[in-house]
């Protein structure tokens, strides 16, 4: 692809608030892992800032055209983030971009000083995470002033679902949001292999959930229903884990020692984690809070059956309604995890979700659709997009 830009000039875009990529565990992490090497692909310029402590040694200077700054700072639960985009809106002013992308309200709290700066900003809400159980409520009420100065201070907005468009438009009244969801990719199925044997699983014969280990994904509810059947035929997989350890860990680490047939193989991605999902004999999301549950649409990509908890984040993926239990009602997690299990899927069902995610959450058309926002916010360094059909994925 050979972008012709108006005056000779790409769009620049710096990145902030996400940890960082490739392979960094996370829904924003995955989000931009997927979008902007295809914004580069378009021809925009993207240098990102990430958070050391989270990335492997030795750290990449750049990854499929994205250029990487990796700021130095702490890893704490409370003060990374905001660190971090202090930090990192001073290093973009000295390098002027055309626009600073925002990721996450709370980052967000620093929009004004990056309009103060001179800079032009757009802000992905990824949702309201101050409704996160792991937040207390003065950090909440942070997060929440952070989502207040996006919608006031932002050039452009965009939101990744309905649900978080219908709450910014009633809360703050603010319109010119455009609504983006996030993608999946498309997948081929990994035969079983090194990953199952160290874990000692068979395929088809274990349960999955994969998130980080907080309070709001409901895996203690369903530890809770997985120990409260008699003799399961399956093993219970927990992919994933905590960035700072917290009682939600602790909790379900506890859970696996004392119960052989708990795995927990930890953050994993790329082939083992493909591994995990492709083999697995049912998805299990039961989270009390989502922005939009990317890892169900990973599922959905491996055509797994899946059972998710009934909140609306999770309501906007059209599953068929038996593939819902209310959130926090453990009897009937247990139920529908057993009887889900035995199902299955059919390939009628396995099509149908196929269909939905290329219609829908397609990498290629959000990359699209972002792109055009960048560009319209910036006439003057702007290029045509690639010939392709555009598709009502991306809405404003």
């Amino acid at each position: 692809m050979n972008p012709v830009t108006r005056r000779n000039r790409k769009i620049k875009i710096f990145v902030i608030g996400t940890r960082g990529f490739p392979g960094v565990t996370g829904g924003v992490e995955k989000h931009c892992e997927r979008l902007y090497p295809r914004l580069v692909r378009r021809g925009i310029d993207v240098t990102v800032f990430t958070r050391s402590p989270y990335l492997a040694s030795p750290r990449l200077r750049s990854w499929r055209g994205v250029k990487f700054i990796h700021l130095p700072v702490p890893k704490s639960k409370h003060l990374e983030a905001i660190i971090h985009t202090f930090i990192g809106v001073l290093i973009a002013r000295w390098h002027s971009p055309d626009i600073l992308h925002f990721h996450a309200v709370g980052p967000s709290l620093l929009v004004p000083l990056a309009k103060f700066l001179g800079l032009k900003t757009v802000v992905t809400d990824h949702g309201p995470d101050y409704l996160r159980k792991k937040w207390g409520k003065r950090s909440s009420r942070i997060i929440r002033l952070g989502e207040a100065m996006a919608v006031r201070y932002a050039d452009g907005l965009i939101v990744i679902s309905a649900g978080i468009k219908e709450l910014i438009e009633k809360q703050y009244g603010r319109r010119d949001l455009s609504l983006i969801p996030n993608g999946v990719n498309p997948t081929s199925p990994a035969p079983p292999g090194e990953t199952l044997r160290r874990y000692r699983l068979e395929p088809g014969g274990y349960v999955m959930a994969a998130c980080r280990f907080v309070p709001e994904k409901g895996l203690r509810d369903l530890i809770a229903a997985y120990q409260s059947l008699v003799d399961p035929v399956f093993k219970l997989v927990l992919a994933g884990g905590a960035d700072h350890e917290n009682e939600c860990s602790r909790a379900v680490r506890a859970s696996a020692r004392r119960d052989g047939r708990i795995v927990l193989p930890g953050f994993l991605s790329g082939l083992p984690l493909a591994e995990l999902f492709s083999n697995a004999g049912l998805f299990v999301l039961p989270s009390y809070y989502e922005g939009l549950p990317i890892a169900l649409l990973e599922a959905l990509g491996y055509g797994l059956p899946v059972l998710a908890s009934d909140i609306p984040p999770n309501r906007e993926v059209p599953l068929p309604e038996y593939r819902y239990f209310p959130a926090g009602d453990i009897t009937r997690l247990a139920e529908k995890t057993a009887e889900l299990f035995r199902r299955g899927i059919s390939d009628e069902e396995k099509k149908s979700q196929r269909d939905f995610l290329e219609r829908f959450y397609n990498w290629d058309r959000i990359a699209e659709a972002t792109g055009q926002i960048f560009e319209n916010l910036c006439p003057e360094s702007s290029f045509p997009p690639p010939a392709g059909k555009r598709d009502g994925n991306a809405r404003n």
